[in-house]
C-alpha cells in the first residue's frame, strides 16, 4: 500500500518561481529571498508584528515557565521560559484556500 506522499514547498522552488515569472536570475532571486526572511526576523527580535496584507499576521509570544513531567518515567522538570512565534492567516487567505 503506497503512501500519499506530501511534497513541501521549500525557498528553493519558491526562488526558481520567482526569476521564471519575473524573468530574474535565479542568485537575485534567491538573494532577494534571504533578504527578505531576514528583515522578517529582525522585525521579530524587535518585538514587533509582521502583518503582510492578504497573507496574514506573524507575532513572537513569551511563554513562561512552567513544570512538566516525562510520560515515560513520570520524571518532574522545569520547561524553561522561551519565545514562540505565532501566525494568524488573513481572511482574504482561508477563504482563497477554501474556496478553491
Amino acid at each position: 500500500m503506497e503512501k500519499n506522499k506530501k511534497e513541501n514547498l521549500i525557498k528553493k522552488n519558491i526562488s526558481e518561481s520567482i526569476s521564471q515569472r519575473f524573468g530574474l536570475s535565479s542568485s537575485f532571486s534567491s538573494k532577494f529571498i534571504d533578504k527578505m526572511i531576514s528583515i522578517m526576523i529582525s522585525g521579530l527580535k524587535k518585538n514587533e508584528k509582521i502583518k503582510i496584507k492578504n497573507f496574514g499576521t506573524f507575532k513572537k509570544n513569551l511563554k513562561k515557565s512552567r513544570i512538566g513531567r516525562n510520560p515515560k518515567n513520570n520524571e518532574i522538570f522545569e520547561v524553561t521560559e522561551r519565545k514562540n512565534i505565532s501566525f494568524k492567516s488573513s481572511k482574504y487567505l482561508k477563504d482563497k484556500i477554501n474556496n478553491e
